[in-house]
This record gives structure tokens, C-alpha cells and sequence, in this order.
């Protein structure tokens, strides 16, 4: 993609007017640099951009709250007791699921725990859960945990993939190879859909496959890949995921999150689960009955009665995300990663160099860049310049052009401003 005439022989000012999703950025407030100008806005990766809208979703249930009090529950103009299902469609087409598949609950990790409750069910001789060495340290704790809950040790059960000698991301064939090879002894294949550290989007399609094949169960953390790949859960045949909704979904700080359970797992009421009142059969709920009675599908493992305001932020974006379409923000992405890409091939190529894979089909709009000799000040110097990215010990910074709310323009200008501060 670097070297696609596409990009070569047009500037960012061409790429931007023949751009068809170009008016999506009016849609988000920017921050602006103390000059008045808008900033370089490249950390969706850690925390989307607000969308105009979401102050009107928000101020119409805090009104309702106002006037209704707990009638708000039925009577709300968006009733709160099913608000969460106004969410389910949308979150659904944004994942590649069925709505019946997809639910929109809790915080990331709180769901990850709740999916191994349920998926990782370890024995003596299938006790082995496999995750990317260099995970986010969340799911490093999670899973960590969840073998010691079952009486295992880590040490043992837990099988960490790491790159080769000498490279910085993972090849498809060695998780397939070690998938097959262990194959008997693995429990659980749970890795990240995109790295955050690296940006490599690993081919979940695959590794689906793989796992399947040798009798284990396949669950994805999709915190950096939901909004940011284009994702068909259902069709890959994935038995659970689940992912935060504050980066590329733009829910806002701390924002609920999402899950999703494969429809064959649908009426598995069977599985171990950690149950709670909201995930109990609607009919009955109100009984306030002694027995639980699970709800039909990804539903089921809800625990507690949803954050409406939290959920209105996202309901604003997930509007946005329904008119933009995944497989149109996809190949905006690869088109806007890819002129990055070009860019920096060409800055002092005896320091600085990407990390992510150069497939646009191993990675999503985040590219990692290693630049040798450098420490955080060179962070404080972009910044300085109106850049917004992050600095990764101990020598990488990284950057994601977002295809909703991000230009070409701002790509080039990024690219200028990282060149002077090397230079200078």
C-alpha cells in the first residue's frame, strides 16, 4: 500500500476532497492546539473523539430522569428498561453478529471474566489457555487468574506465543503450528483480535479454524479491533468476544462495553456462568423468584440493570458508525494508513521504522513506530507541536489515523512535524 501510485503522485489536499466519508470529521468535536488550529488527533486507539450529538442523547435522559423519576423505567421517551436492546442491532453490524449474539454490558474485563466462567473449563489433561505474549496486561491478569481459580499453574497452563528471534510481530503460521501441535492439551485460544502494543490484527478466521479443529475453544479481545477491523464474529464462527467501547467506538471515558456468544452457544444453559438478575428470563424478572432462568443467547450473561447515560453516549455513536458502514471505514482506513506508511518510508530510515505489519490484512489504522535512539522527549515534542499519540516504552510511538474523524491532511502534517523534530 506504501507504494501504491494512489498515493504517491497525489497530496493530501486530492486524497482528501475525492474522500466520500471526508464530512464524517464535522461530526466530532476536535481539540483544538493553543495556536487556535484543530490538533493532530491520532489517539483513538486509547479514547475516540466526541460526537456532537452525544450531549443531545445524554441531556434527552437526564430530562426524563428529570420529569419522570423512576417511571422513566417505562415511560422515558427511551424507555430504560429496554434500553440496552436499542444498542443491540447497530453493536451487532458493527462486530459482523447477530443481534442475538450481541450484547452491550459491564466493563471489558468484568465481560472477559464472565466469558471464562463460562469457556474456559479446564481438566487434567485439557488445561491449556493460549494468549499473545505482550498482551494488554488486563487480559495477561485475567486469564492468569482463572487458571489459579481452577487449581492450575500458570507456568504450566499458560502458553504465551512470542515472535522469533529478531522480529516484533507473530506469524499466522506459528500460532497455527503451536495450536496443532498442543492441540490436545489446550482448553482455550484467547487472543487479542488486534495487539495493542503492535497493531497486528491476527487472522481470526483461522485461528478459529485451527482451535476448532483440535477441540478448543476460540474467544477474541476485541478492544482494538471493534471499530477498527472489519469484523464477522458469526460468520468466523468465533465462540465468544468481547471488547470496551471508549476507543474506536467513541463511548466515551470509561465507557460500557460489549460481548459476544457464538448463536450454537445460545440455549448451552448448561455452562457454568456467574449469574445475575438482568441476564434472568424478562418474563419472570419482576417475580423476584429464587431461580434463575437465563435468557436465550449472548443476552444471558448480563449481571446488573444497564448505565443508561453511559449507554446514550454510545447509542449516539453507534448512529454514526450505521450511516458510515464498517466495510466503507475499512478501506477508507487502509487507504489513510497506507499514506502514512509512504510518509514515514520516507524519514531517516536509519531511525525510525514501523513495527506493525506492512499487510493492510494484519493490521488496522494503528501503526507503531520504533524510532532508535529516542526516549519520551521526543513525545513532548510533537505534542508541542499540537500532536496527540502515545509513547511506549521503551522506544515506540504510536499513532492511529481514525477513517471516521481523521484526514490525509492531518497524516501529512503528522508526518512533517515527526521529520523537523528528528531533524532538530
Amino acid at each position: 500500500m506504501s507504494n501504491s501510485p494512489e498515493l504517491s503522485n497525489l497530496d493530501a489536499n486530492a486524497l482528501d476532497l475525492a474522500d466520500p466519508l471526508a464530512h464524517f470529521r464535522e461530526r466530532f468535536f476536535v481539540p483544538h492546539y493553543r495556536s487556535g488550529a484543530e490538533a493532530i488527533y491520532f489517539t483513538g486507539n486509547s479514547l475516540g473523539l466526541q460526537p456532537k450529538t452525544v450531549r443531545g442523547y445524554v441531556e434527552q435522559e437526564l430530562a426524563d430522569w428529570e420529569k419522570f423519576a423512576v417511571e422513566g423505567h417505562m415511560h422515558a421517551k427511551n424507555p430504560w428498561l429496554p434500553y440496552h436492546e436499542f444498542l443491540t442491532e447497530p453493536m451487532a453490524r458493527v462486530v459482523g453478529a447477530l443481534p442475538s449474539e450481541t450484547v452491550v454490558m459491564n466493563g471489558l474485563t468484568v465481560n472477559l471474566h464472565l466469558m471464562l466462567v463460562s469457556f474456559y473449563r479446564p481438566t487434567a489433561g485439557r488445561h491449556k489457555l493460549v494468549i499473545e505474549k505482550g498482551a494488554f496486561p488486563s487480559d495477561h491478569y485475567a486469564v492468569e487468574s482463572q487458571i489459579k481459580l481452577h487449581g492450575f499453574d500458570p507456568a504450566i497452563s499458560l502458553v504465551e506465543l512470542a515472535p522469533r528471534d529478531g522480529e516484533t510481530t507473530l506469524r499466522t503460521e506459528d500460532i497455527l503450528e503451536t495450536i496443532e501441535r498442543e492441540g490436545d492439551t489446550i482448553a482455550l485460544v484467547m487472543l487479542g483480535g488486534v495487539n495493542y502494543y503492535t497493531g497486528q490484527a491476527f487472522a481470526m478466521k483461522a485461528i478459529t479454524a485451527a482451535g476448532h479443529e483440535r477441540g478448543c475453544v476460540v474467544g477474541f479481545d476485541c478492544a482494538h479491533a471493534a471499530g477498527n477491523l472489519d469484523l464477522h464474529l458469526h460468520d468466523w464462527d468465533v465462540d465468544f468476544a468481547v471488547w470496551c467501547s471508549y476507543k474506536y467506538l467513541n463511548g466515551g471515558p470509561g465507557a460500557v462495553a460489549g460481548a459476544f456468544v457464538h448463536e450454537r452457544h445460545a440455549n448451552s444453559f448448561d455452562l457454568p456462568r456467574f449469574a445475575g438478575w438482568w441476564g434472568n428470563n424478562k418474563e419472570t424478572r419482576f417475580l423476584m423468584g429464587p431461580n434463575f432462568e437465563p435468557l436465550s443467547g449472548a443476552e444471558g450473561w448480563q449481571l446488573s440493570n444497564p448505565p443508561i447515560l453511559q449507554m446514550a453516549a454510545l447509542r449516539a455513536s453507534l448512529e454514526i458508525f450505521d450511516e458510515a458502514g464498517m466495510a466503507n471505514l475499512r478501506a477508507k482506513s487502509e487507504k489513510l494508513t497506507g499514506y502514512l506508511e509512504h510518509l514515514l518510508d520516507q524519514i531517516n530510515g536509519e531511525r525510525v521504522s514501523v513495527i506493525t505489519p506492512r499487510n493492510p490484512a494484519e493490521r488496522g489504522c494503528q501503526l507503531s513506530i520504533r524510532v532508535k535512539d529516542a526516549d519520551k522527549s521526543l513525545l513532548n515534542a510533537i505534542s508541542e507541536r499540537g500532536v496527540f499519540a502515545d509513547w511506549r516504552e521503551p522506544d515506540v510511538i504510536r499513532v492511529a489515523p481514525v477513517p471516521l474523524y481523521n484526514s490525509f491532511a492531518d497524516v501529512n502534517r503528522f508526518a512533517e512535524i515527526l521529520k523537523d523534530c528528528l531533524e532538530n
